[in-house]
C-alpha cells in the first residue's frame, strides 16, 4: 500500500499529469499534454492514467478526487491519428479495452471522483467525465459536450453506449449518439448528462469539493442494487417500439451507408439488456467493427488526416510570412456578398458593403442582422455583441469608400463585362498592395484579369452558398497570380476559420465543374426514360446530401442553362468544339419552353405548393416516358458517383486540382459528394483503380463516352498507384 507522498510522487512523474492534494485528502489531477493546443487519448495517455489510477485508490488518505484540465477545453476525444494507425481487430479490442479497465476501477473504488470540465469534452474526453460519479461543466457558450464518433465512422468505444443510456436514457441516448449531437452546458443539465454547471474554474472546484465532502462513499447508479435504465431497459415495452422504428428511420437518413449508426444501435440494444460489464465488452466488439470498416478509413483518411494537412498550410507558398486582413471590401450585396460581409465581419474585420443602390446595401447588411437576433434567440449571442459587428460593417453605393482595403472580393452577377467594370472602378482606389478577388464559381480567373492593371494581384475566392454555413472556400490560381496573392488569399480564408483548397484556373475550376457532371447525370437519366423518383432514390442511396433533380432546383436551371451556353459560346470563340450534353435539351426545354426554372419560381423538376410539401411535377413522366425496361438502382448509383470520380481525376490529370487531399476534401465540403466514401479521389482508391476502371468501361459503353476512364487511370490501373500526396 502507498503513502500518500507516493501517491503524490507516482501521478506527478507521469508525463502530462500533474497533482495536488488539500489537507482534507482531496486529490486534484490536472490533465495538460504540453505539445498539444488540446488534451486527448493518445499514445501514452492510456498507460498514465492506469497509473495514476491505481496509485489513488491504493492510497488510504486519498478521500476523494477531482479530475480536470490546465487548458480551457477538457478532452476532446481520441488521437485519432492513433485511431487511423488500428490494422488488425486485436489492436482495435486492446485499445478500448484497456481504458475502459481503468475507468471501470475508478468508478467502482468507493472513492468520490468528480469530473471538472474546464470546457468542451467530446468523444473520449466526454466517456472520462461519464466515469465519473459527477460532472460539473463551465457554463460558456464554446464547451461542446457530445459523442460524435458517428461522424468519422467509429462509436463511442471508451463506454459511451452503456453509460450514457444508463444515464439519461435509451431515447435519448440513441439520439446524440447516432446523430453526433454536442450539447451546450445547460441542455446537458437538462437532460442529466452532467450534474452542475459553474460561473469560472475557482467556482467549479468549489462545488467539486462540496460534493466530495457530501458524498464520501460515491457509487455510480448503475452499480446500485435494483438500478433500472430511465425509461427502461431494451426489454421494455416503450424501449421495443423505439429498437423497432429506430432502425428503419434510421435507415431512412442513411440509406444503410454508415454502418456505424447500426452498430451503436445494437450495442445499446445488446448491452442493455444485461449488466454494465458484460455491457462494456459488447461495445468493444462493435467498435472493432467499426474501426476496421473502409467508411471509418475513408472517412478519417479524409476529415481527419488530410483536412488536418490543409489546415497546417499544405497548399499555401512557402516563404510569406502570416498577413492579416484588416478592411476588406465587397462588390455586391445578394447572397453571398452579404454572407461573406458576415463571416468577415464576424472575424473582426471593417467591412465595406458597396452595391448600385443603398436599398440594395441595406438589405445585405440586414442579413447579419438576422443571423445575430436568432443567434440571440438561442442564448449564443448578445446585443453588444451584435450592434459591435454591425458596426463594422459600413454600407454604400460609393467605390471611394474602398480606399484602405487590403481586400477586394468581388460578388456580383456571372457576367465578364460586369466584373471587369467592377475591377477598373476598385482599383482606381485601393493601395497598389491590395489583393483584388472575384468570387466568380464558372468564369475564368485568367479571363476576368485581363481587366486588371496588375493580374499578378488577381485571385479567385469562391464561397459556397449560404456563406455562414458552408466550410470551404475554393482558392482558384489565375496564369498570372503570384505566390504572395496565393498565400495573403490563403490567409483571409483561415481568419475567417473556413477551410481553403487551392486550384489551378480553367471553366468552372473544379467544385463547380465536377459538382455539375452530378446534377447534369441525373437530369440525363430523366432523359432517357428512367422514372424521376428512380433517379431521386439514386441519388439518396448514393450517399449525396440531395438527389440530382431537386439539387438542380435549389440551383436554378435558368442558371445552369446560361453557364451552358455561356461555355458554348467561349468554347465556341477559342475555336474548340462544344459538345452538348445529354442533360441540355431538357435543361432548355424546361426553361424555354415551359418556364420551369427551379424552386425560385416554385416550379422546376418539382412543384412547391405554398402550403404543402414539394413533390415531383407530375408532369415529368409525360415529358418523359418512363421506359419499360428500367437499369438497375446500382447501375443509377454507379453513374451518379463515377461520373463525378471520373471528371476529379480529369482535373488531377489536368492540374486544376493541386493535391489528393484538396480534391477529396473540396468534393466532401464544397458540394457534398457522400462523405462516406471520403471524397471523390478517395473513393476511387476505395474500390480499387483497377476495378474502378474496369467498372467506367462498362457504364460507358450502356450509357455514353463521358463515363471512359480519364487517361491517368488507366496508367495507374497498370502500373498499381492509387492516389496520395507525396
Amino acid at each position: 500500500m502507498t503513502t500518500n507522498t507516493d501517491s503524490i510522487d507516482i501521478i506527478n512523474n507521469l508525463a502530462n499529469f500533474s497533482v495536488q492534494r488539500d489537507d482534507d485528502g482531496i486529490v486534484m489531477v490536472t490533465i495538460d499534454q504540453s505539445d498539444r493546443k488540446m488534451n486527448v487519448i493518445g499514445d501514452g495517455f492510456t498507460d498514465a492514467f492506469a497509473t495514476m489510477t491505481d496509485s489513488f485508490i491504493n492510497d488510504e488518505s486519498a478521500k476523494g478526487l477531482i479530475l480536470t484540465s490546465a487548458k480551457d477545453s477538457f478532452v476532446v476525444g481520441a488521437d485519432i491519428d492513433q485511431l487511423s494507425r488500428i490494422e488488425t481487430a486485436e489492436q482495435a479490442f486492446d485499445l478500448v479495452e484497456d481504458l475502459k479497465g481503468s475507468l471501470r476501477k475508478l468508478e467502482t473504488s468507493g472513492k468520490p471522483v468528480v469530473a471538472a470540465m474546464t470546457g468542451t469534452a467530446l468523444g473520449g474526453g466526454l466517456e472520462l467525465a461519464l466515469a465519473c460519479h459527477y460532472r460539473i461543466a463551465i457554463d460558456s457558450p464554446k464547451t461542446k459536450l457530445g459523442l460524435p464518433e458517428v461522424k468519422l465512422g467509429l462509436l463511442p468505444g471508451g463506454g459511451g453506449t452503456q453509460r450514457l443510456p444508463r444515464l439519461v436514457g435509451i431515447q435519448k441516448a440513441l439520439e446524440l449518439m447516432t446523430q453526433g449531437i454536442e450539447l451546450r452546458p445547460k441542455a446537458a443539465l437538462d437532460i442529466g448528462l452532467i450534474d452542475a454547471t459553474a460561473s469560472d474554474n475557482d467556482d467549479m472546484l468549489a462545488q467539486a469539493k462540496a460534493w466530495i465532502e457530501a458524498n464520501p462513499k460515491a457509487q455510480q447508479p448503475w452499480d446500485k442494487k435494483g438500478f433500472k435504465i430511465p425509461g427502461g431497459d431494451s426489454k421494455h415495452p416503450k424501449v421495443v417500439q423505439v429498437f423497432s422504428i429506430a432502425p428503419a428511420m434510421a435507415n431512412q437518413k442513411s440509406h444503410g451507408n454508415y454502418p456505424a449508426i447500426t452498430h451503436i444501435l445494437s450495442s445499446v440494444f445488446e448491452g442493455c439488456s444485461t449488466d454494465i460489464d458484460n455491457g462494456l465488452k459488447i461495445e468493444s466488439r462493435f467498435f472493432v467493427a467499426c474501426a476496421l470498416s473502409d467508411v471509418s478509413k475513408n472517412m478519417i483518411n479524409t476529415l481527419w488526416t488530410q483536412l488536418n494537412s490543409i489546415k497546417k498550410g499544405q497548399s499555401r507558398p512557402e516563404g510569406f510570412e502570416r498577413s492579416k486582413v484588416s478592411k476588406v471590401g465587397i462588390l455586391g450585396a445578394g447572397m453571398m456578398g452579404a454572407g461573406i460581409a458576415y463571416v468577415s465581419a464576424k472575424a473582426g474585420m471593417q467591412v465595406v458593403l458597396l452595391d448600385t443602390a443603398i436599398e440594395g446595401a441595406e438589405k445585405g447588411k440586414n442579413y447579419s442582422t438576422k443571423l445575430l437576433d436568432k443567434a440571440i434567440s438561442r442564448g449564443r449571442s448578445t446585443e453588444e455583441k451584435k450592434q459591435a459587428l454591425l458596426d463594422l460593417i459600413k454600407i454604400t453605393t460609393s467605390y471611394d469608400d474602398l480606399e484602405g482595403c487590403d481586400l477586394i472580393i468581388e460578388a456580383v452577377f456571372e457576367d465578364v463585362d460586369i466584373k471587369a467594370e467592377c475591377t477598373r472602378k476598385s482599383e482606381a482606389v485601393i493601395s497598389e498592395t491590395a489583393v483584388y478577388a472575384s468570387n466568380t464559381s464558372t468564369l475564368p480567373i485568367t479571363e476576368l484579369a485581363k481587366a486588371s492593371k496588375r493580374p499578378n494581384q488577381f485571385i479567385g475566392l469562391h464561397f459556397f452558398s449560404p456563406v455562414d454555413k458552408m466550410p470551404l472556400v475554393e482558392i482558384i490560381v489565375g496564369e498570372e497570380t503570384d505566390d504572395a496573392t496565393l498565400a495573403k488569399g490563403f490567409d483571409y480564408v483561415g481568419q475567417i476559420a473556413k477551410t481553403p483548397i487551392v486550384v489551378n484556373d480553367s471553366r468552372g475550376f473544379y467544385t463547380s465543374r465536377v459538382f455539375g457532371t452530378y446534377v447534369s447525370e441525373g437530369i440525363a437519366m430523366l432523359g432517357e426514360g428512367i422514372h424521376p423518383r428512380s433517379i431521386e432514390v439514386a441519388g439518396m442511396k448514393s450517399g449525396m446530401p440531395m438527389p440530382p433533380l431537386a439539387l438542380q432546383d435549389e440551383v436554378s436551371l435558368s442558371l445552369s442553362l446560361h453557364v451552358m451556353q455561356q461555355t458554348k459560346r467561349a468554347l465556341e470563340s477559342e475555336g474548340k468544339t462544344f459538345t452538348a450534353h445529354p442533360a441540355m435539351p431538357v435543361v432548355e426545354k424546361m426553361v424555354k419552353e415551359l418556364g420551369r426554372e427551379g424552386k425560385k419560381v416554385a416550379k422546376g423538376f418539382y412543384d412547391y405548393p405554398e402550403n404543402g410539401e414539394k413533390h415531383l411535377w407530375p408532369e415529368l413522366t409525360e415529358l418523359y416516358p418512363t421506359t419499360d425496361e428500367q437499369p438497375s438502382q446500382q447501375d443509377l448509383v454507379d453513374r451518379l458517383l463515377y461520373v463525378q470520380a471520373n471528371e476529379t481525376a480529369k482535373c488531377f490529370e489536368e492540374n486544376v486540382v493541386r493535391t489528393v487531399a484538396d480534391a477529396n476534401v473540396g468534393s466532401i465540403f464544397g458540394w457534398g459528394f457522400a462523405p462516406n466514401q471520403g471524397g471523390t479521389l478517395q473513393f476511387i482508391n476505395s474500390v480499387g483503380v483497377d476495378k474502378f476502371v474496369e467498372r467506367s468501361r462498362e457504364l460507358a459503353s450502356k450509357y455514353g463516352e463521358r463515363f471512359a476512364p480519364a487517361q491517368i487511370l488507366v496508367e495507374m490501373a497498370s502500373s498499381g498507384e492509387e492516389f496520395v500526396d507525396g
